[in-house]
C-alpha cells in the first residue's frame, strides 16, 4: 500500500515550486543582459522539451492529430506569454514583472466570463479591483504614463490567462503530458522563428555562466522538475491550499530582486504587489476549482 506523504510535505514541495518560479524572473533578468529574448526562449524550451520526452517518450510519441491541434493552439498562447514577458524584462524590474505576472489568477475568471457571456463571481470582480489599484500602484509613473515594460508583461498575463482558459478545455480529451510536450516545442519553435529574423543568434560555445545558469534554472527546475514535483504532491492537498502557496510566486520574486539584483522595494512596490496577491488570493477560488487548471503551474515563471 503506497504510504502518503503528510499534508504539511505536500504543501512545503508546491512552496518550493514557488520559490524557483520566482528566482527564475532574477536569472532571466540576468541572462538577458548577455543573450537576447528570442534566442533564450528558443534554447530554453527546446531544453525542457527534450527533458520531458526523455522522462516520458513513450507517451509523447502516441500522438493524435487532434492533440496536436489543441497542443499547438495552446503553445501560440504560451509562446506570446513568454515572448512578451522576456521582452519586459528587459524594461522592467524582476519585482514589477513577478507581480504582474500574476495578474493571470485574476484575469482568467474576468476573460472565461466574457467567453461565456456570464458574470463572473463577486470574488473575481474583487480581486479583480485590488489587483488594479496594485498595477497601477507598480506601473503609473508621475506623468500617469504605464512603464512600457510593464505594459509587456501585463499583456503576457493575458495570453496565460488564455492558456489557462484554453487548457481547460483540452485537458479532459487529451494526454496531459502531450499537450506540456507540444507547448514547449511550439515555442520553442516559434521563437527559433523569431530569433532568426530579429536577432544575432548566440551560439551554446558562447554561453557565459548566467546564460547557462538561467537555463538550468528555468528549463530543469522551473518546468520539468516543478511539473512532476506538482504532479505528484498536487494529489496530496487541496486545489484552495495549492493555489495560496503557490500565490508565493511574485513574493519570491521580489524577494530574490532585493537579494540578488539589489532592487530597491520602496513602499510604493511593496504596496502595489501587496494588492496584486491581496486580489489573487481573492480571485482563486473561482479560478482553481476548474478541473485540470492546476496541472499547468509549471509553466509560469519568469
Amino acid at each position: 500500500m503506497e504510504k502518503k506523504p503528510p499534508r504539511f510535505a505536500a504543501d512545503l514541495s508546491l512552496l518550493l515550486v514557488a520559490l524557483v518560479w520566482g528566482l527564475t524572473f532574477v536569472s532571466v533578468k540576468n541572462a538577458l543582459a548577455e543573450i537576447a529574448p528570442f534566442s533564450f526562449n528558443l534554447y530554453r524550451f527546446t531544453l525542457a522539451a527534450m527533458l520531458l520526452f526523455a522522462m516520458a517518450p513513450r507517451r509523447v510519441l502516441r500522438l493524435k492529430k487532434e492533440t496536436v491541434l489543441a497542443g499547438l493552439v495552446l503553445g501560440l498562447f504560451l509562446f506570446g506569454g513568454y515572448s512578451l514577458q522576456t521582452i519586459g524584462l528587459l524594461y522592467t524590474t524582476a519585482s514589477n514583472a513577478g507581480f504582474l505576472t500574476g495578474l493571470v489568477v485574476v484575469l482568467v475568471p474576468l476573460l472565461l466570463a466574457i467567453q461565456t457571456r456570464k458574470s463572473p463571481p463577486v470574488s473575481a470582480w474583487a480581486g479583480a479591483l485590488s489587483a488594479f489599484a496594485g498595477v497601477a500602484l507598480l506601473s503609473l509613473q508621475t506623468s500617469l504614463q504605464l512603464n512600457p515594460g510593464d505594459v509587456l508583461v501585463i499583456f503576457c498575463a493575458v495570453c496565460f490567462a488564455l492558456q489557462v482558459i484554453f487548457v481547460g478545455r483540452y485537458c479532459h480529451d487529451h494526454d496531459i503530458i502531450q499537450l506540456v510536450f507540444l507547448q514547449l516545442a511550439a515555442v520553442a519553435l516559434l521563437s527559433g522563428a523569431g530569433a532568426m529574423l530579429t536577432e544575432k543568434v548566440l551560439l551554446p560555445h558562447s554561453f557565459t555562466a548566467n546564460i547557462w545558469q538561467a537555463l538550468f534554472i528555468t528549463a530543469v527546475l522551473a518546468t520539468t522538475f516543478a511539473f512532476f514535483v506538482q504532479a505528484t504532491m498536487q494529489k496530496y492537498t487541496t486545489p484552495t491550499r495549492t493555489a495560496v502557496v503557490l500565490s508565493a510566486e511574485p513574493v519570491f520574486a521580489a524577494f530574490f530582486a532585493a537579494v540578488l539584483l539589489g532592487e530597491i522595494l520602496g513602499e510604493r512596490i511593496l504596496l502595489g504587489g501587496g494588492l496584486i496577491v491581496l486580489g489573487m488570493l481573492i480571485a482563486e477560488s473561482s479560478v482553481f476549482s476548474w478541473p485540470c487548471s492546476q496541472k499547468l503551474f509549471a509553466k509560469r515563471g519568469g
